[in-house]
């Protein structure tokens, strides 16, 4: 029996985590990274103090059908579940619902065969690949992270690519250098974030 999906929290109505649309938010728990300016600390875990069902969110959804218009499963990093996650996606675009994932994409394998489910897809870029693990505390995260990027930027789907900046872990060199690498993958428009500094799970940077 697959296990749920476990969620973290849930936000019923946004305008600004689907482009031009009315969304509810999904925070998956878990994720393998732990970026050093990371403000949802709270979801790193793979099981967290707050536990909500998806049955209960699902529930929800079928009442909101006509008032919003789109699902966006976020994280942590959504794709650390990828089976429960392939599953609800789908039950989600079965209420008519468009559906979107914000992921720093570890996983390429895992984040393929979710494609084919997705309407639209944020995807942060930490930085220049070899630089990641001085974010991320994880080795070779850089490599994958990109090869995921590229793999949905030959998918063809609706996606926007985005790099939070914290002046002290990227300066305006290696900026450039990370928009040159992408435009070189076919990222065309690269958005800049600036860094909440208040929560970063690192307390020097905050």
């Amino acid at each position: 029996m697959q296990d749920p999906l476990r969620i973290g929290g849930f936000t019923p109505l946004t305008t600004i985590d689907y482009p031009g649309e009315l969304a509810a938010v999904v925070f998956c728990q878990g994720c393998p990274w732990r970026c050093r300016y990371c403000h949802n600390g709270h979801l790193i875990p793979a099981r967290g103090m707050k536990s909500l069902a998806w049955g209960n969110i699902l529930r929800f959804l079928e009442r909101r059908r006509g008032l919003l218009d789109a699902v966006v499963f976020s994280g942590g990093e959504p794709t650390l579940q990828s089976r429960p996650l392939l599953t609800a996606l789908r039950e989600v675009r079965a209420l008519g619902f468009k559906t979107g994932l914000h992921t720093a994409g570890p996983w390429p394998e895992r984040l393929e065969p979710l494609l084919p489910e997705l309407d639209w897809v944020g995807m942060d870029l930490k930085t220049i690949p070899d630089d990641y693990p001085r974010i991320t505390g994880a080795p070779g995260s850089g490599v994958r992270a990109w090869q995921s990027a590229r793999l949905l930027r030959e998918s063809g789907i609706q996606s926007e690519f985005r790099v939070t900046v914290h002046p002290g872990l990227i300066d305006e060199a290696t900026l450039r250098e990370l928009e040159e690498q992408a435009l070189r993958i076919g990222v065309e428009h690269l958005v800049v974030q600036r860094c909440v500094t208040e929560y970063c799970l690192d307390e020097g940077l905050r």
